[in-house]
């Protein structure tokens, strides 16, 4: 018998004693590999001794030795693969744990589920062996079984009767209910290594030498399959690539399960393959070891492979997945939103307590006085409401603009008045969208507006980086960020759609005109749709700002043309045509002028405010000798009242700001002075300090000289204010320095609110203050000798750098007249013309100087 032996031949450590018994008993060896002395009792087949197996520190070559009778069988399927999980802690004994459950199957009860049970039954009691050790390999889940033979009997005769015992009396263990155990004659050398390397069901085989200088031969798949075959179902046998450089050479032999390969493995690893396997002339020994196997991921690498494609699909996946879930929910917000659903004010037991406790409860005063000064408003505007009210109750195109200056009550004209008690109406206000900083602030305020919920502000940066890193390395834009422009869109569009929805909730089959498509109902049924109310439009109206609001009127053209909604624009704007023009080009669409109130109608307003309710009128004597209907005061001083009314002019927050400082005991004069001094307050901070950022957010689009000429020239005009064209070609605004354009200055200006631009027919016609109490304001600025006199000469020096940069241009051109070498006669009136220009301008600079001289003087001895 051929003894299993690696490198070192036959040989057995001093410090391993093995016992072996004659006829009574066969020592069994559950043998330790590098670890200490473990006894263990292990009862064996046919025999009942018990011998002490001790492994020294010697026996580490992980290898198993066999004298020439005797050879070594591997029974698999002792042990469930599972429990080499076990095995991967770091900190416990592979050997031990062995050991350890050994000891408990053999003190246990088990039976016929002891694997050791199993082993004796495996091998027929009629064989004459003895069984000389057992080695447990858990990580394999069995067990090599070293026992000695006669040598007229062959190994190859004692695996036949094993395996045929096995097939005619199947053992299945517990664990393994269909595939019972098997053994197999170890041909090789196993190699007992205790590393973390599991079982797989892919074998790499490499061919090397058996003994060094010796050439090792490939074997083929032929060869591979009648030496491998024997051990369970090959799947593939792969050979290693022709023009692969690496050595050993090896080949990949693929069993369709892991318990064939476990077989094979520990049958044939160290199995030199003689000449007629096909391993040569001096045999190829095979050395095998387990390969995961990689699966190969198609549909993966196809996406990975084409992401040209596959980014587009996906986006468009995702989008599709939004669109079915988020949508709804959105709509169902957003109609939430315009039907107030979870406002509190609109529960039914809300209005019920504050019935039964308005008798406990009673209004502020002052909430009194503001309210019956409101009304005295709402008579006197009463046809402005009654024209709207009317104008939303036509079946054709609603398109409503409302415009006034700041004050003027335009939104609470139309919401407590014009749409009093009317439902489903949506405001829009512009203001907190505009002044959102950056695209995430203004998409999330722009939901907050109409209801849209859940927003994803934050996932647009997200997405920008996204799109940006897949671009750089693809080369492919991936879409998955969205522009502002598209992100209005969709809130804008799923607002509209939830519109659409709410106009015909109330419409039923039983109606008359039931057959009717929607649009058609609704154009019938001007009464059933929404209102939308788009609040300061046109506000802080920059270059920067162009496409919120023209995402805002194209989606107004839209609700009005569909007959979704009637629209109405609140605006300061007197330009506002301009940006409406564009989505309602081939409309005409209703406008109402809000101005300021009359003097009867202010008077009475802050009367009305101090009084708190509409006391019959009485004719008392006023300051201009005249008899006027008013109400009679009570307890406050109104003595001037008709003058300080002509001066504050009828701005409605001037006015409830007169009523307030009455109320606190002022006098007309006291309360008009110092709502004065606060507005020139103000002009003198927003716009005559250098270095002053426009209002309007978007830079610097005036000059402090250019608002210095214009508060100057209104506090000496009539009330008529001044013609628009003329300030136009003066020389602060049509030859300033900073700003070039005259008419952005203006148009800033009015934005601004320093100035108001009126049109007639269309055109600009004059410039008048930005509010009346503005004209005193002006006219207080101007009185202020240190502050005009320094306005005045920033003015002058600015022309005189004017007219200097005119006298350089001519004296260049003269230059360049004069050095031609003949003068022709053709430059008689050239030079002529530019001599006269040269005086003129240097005139002007000497009377700009002298008019410093004083202003200089000013400036150094007055405070």
């Amino acid at each position: 018998m051929i003894s299993r032996h690696v490198g070192l031949g036959h040989w057995a450590p001093a410090g391993l004693q093995r016992h072996r018994i004659a006829s009574a008993s066969t020592t069994v060896t559950a043998s330790r590999l590098l670890r200490p002395t473990i006894a263990t009792r292990i009862p064996c087949a046919r025999f009942e001794s018990t011998t002490t197996t001790t492994t020294t520190p010697e026996d580490t070559t992980g290898h198993i030795s066999a004298a020439s009778n005797e050879s070594i069988i591997w029974i698999d399927n002792l042990f469930p693969l599972k429990l080499t999980g076990l095995l991967r802690a770091p900190w416990q004994s592979p050997d031990r744990d062995v050991s350890e459950l050994l000891k408990r199957f053999h003190n246990s009860n088990l039976g016929i589920m002891d694997p050791i049970n199993m082993v004796k039954r495996a091998i027929p009691d009629s064989l004459p062996v003895k069984v000389t050790e057992i080695l447990p390999r858990l990580k394999d889940g069995g067990a090599f079984v070293k026992f000695s033979h006669p040598q007229g009997l062959p190994a190859k005769e004692i695996e036949g009767t094993i395996s045929q015992r096995l097939q005619d009396n199947p053992i299945k263990p517990f664990f393994s209910p269909f595939r019972g155990i098997s053994a197999g004659l170890v041909k090789g050398v196993p190699w007992l290594e205790d590393l973390h390397r599991f079982p797989y069901s892919r074998l790499k085989v490499e061919f090397v030498a058996p003994n060094p200088g010796e050439e090792a031969v490939e074997l083929s798949q032929e060869d591979l399959y009648v030496i491998f075959r024997k051990y369970g179902k090959i799947a593939e046998i792969t050979s290693q690539p022709f023009d692969s450089k690496v050595l050993p050479k090896y080949a990949y032999v693929d069993f369709a399960f892991v318990r064939d390969a476990i077989m094979a493995r520990n049958c044939l690893h160290g199995f030199v393959c003689p000449s007629n396997l096909g391993g040569g002339k001096t045999g190829t020994k095979l050395r095998m070891s387990y390969e995961q196997k990689v699966k190969a991921h198609n549909i993966w690498n196809w996406i990975t492979n084409h992401p040209r494609i596959v980014i587009p699909v996906l986006v468009a996946l995702l989008t599709g997945i939004t669109v079915v879930v988020f949508d709804p929910i959105r709509s169902f917000f957003v109609k939430a939103h315009v039907q107030r659903k979870f406002r509190l004010s609109n529960s039914k037991l809300y209005r019920w307590l504050r019935r039964q406790t308005s008798d406990i409860f009673s209004f502020r005063s002052g909430h009194k006085g503001e309210q019956a000064g409101l009304n005295a408003i709402w008579s006197h505007r009463k046809d402005v409401i009654d024209t709207i009210q009317k104008w939303l109750m036509e079946t054709a195109e609603t398109f409503i603009v409302i415009q006034g200056p700041r004050g003027s009550g335009k939104k609470e004209l139309v919401l407590d008045q014009a749409l009093k008690g009317r439902r489903n109406v949506l405001v829009i206000d512009c203001k907190p969208i505009i002044e959102a900083r950056g695209e995430s602030a203004t998409i999330k305020k722009m939901a907050a507006q109409v209801g849209y919920r859940p927003i994803f502000s934050w996932a647009n940066s997200m997405s920008s980086m996204v799109d940006l890193a897949v671009q750089s390395t693809t080369g492919v834009k991936a879409g998955f960020s969205e522009t502002l422009e598209a992100q209005l869109q969709k809130i804008l569009q799923t607002t509209a759609e939830a519109l659409g929805e709410i106009d015909i909730s109330t419409r039923t089959k039983d109606d008359v005109d039931a057959s009717l498509p929607v649009d058609a109902w609704l154009e019938t049924h001007p009464e059933k749709r929404s209102v939308v109310v788009i609040d300061n439009f046109l506000h802080k109206n920059g270059e920067g700002n162009t496409i919120v609001y023209d995402k805002i009127a194209e989606w107004a053209a839209a609700l009005v043309q569909s007959n979704v909604a009637h629209v109405i624009f609140l605006t300061n704007d007197s330009s506002y045509s301009k940006s409406l023009s564009k989505s309602l080009p081939d409309r005409v669409f209703r406008q109402v002028a809000l101005g300021d109130l009359s003097p009867d109608v202010a008077k009475r307003f802050v009367i009305s405010h101090l009084e708190g309710n509409d006391e019959p009128l009485q004719e008392i004597e006023s300051d201009d000798g005249e008899e006027k209907p008013v109400a009679k005061p009570k307890k406050h001083n109104l003595k001037g009242l008709d003058q300080c009314i002509g001066t504050l002019g009828g701005r409605l927050t001037d006015l409830e700001f007169l009523a307030r400082r009455l109320k606190a005991g002022q006098s007309p004069q006291e309360a008009v002075e110092e709502i004065t001094d606060q507005s020139a307050s103000e002009i003198l901070k927003m716009f005559l300090l250098a270095g002053k950022v426009a209002a309007d957010g978007t830079g610097k689009t005036w000059s402090v000289e250019q608002s210095w000429y214009l508060v100057k020239a209104l506090s000496s005009s009539e009330k008529e204010g001044l013609r628009y064209h003329e300030v136009l070609r003066s020389d602060t605004f049509a030859s300033s320095t900073s700003v070039s354009d005259g008419e952005a200055a203006l148009e800033g200006l009015t934005n601004a609110e320093l100035i108001t631009v009126k049109s007639n027919n269309g055109r600009p016609e004059k410039i008048t203050p930005g509010k009346p109490v503005y004209q005193a304001a002006f006219k207080k600025l101007t009185e202020d000798k240190v502050l005009s006199a320094a306005m005045d000469l920033n003015v002058l020096t600015e022309l005189s750098k004017v007219e200097g940069k005119t006298i350089e241009k001519v004296e260049n051109e003269l230059a360049l007249l004069g050095s031609l070498p003949r003068q022709p006669a053709q430059t008689a009136g050239r030079i002529n013309y530019l001599l006269a220009k040269l005086e003129t301008s240097q005139r002007k600079v000497e009377a700009y100087e002298k008019e410093m001289a004083p202003l200089k003087k000013t400036l150094a001895t007055e405070y």
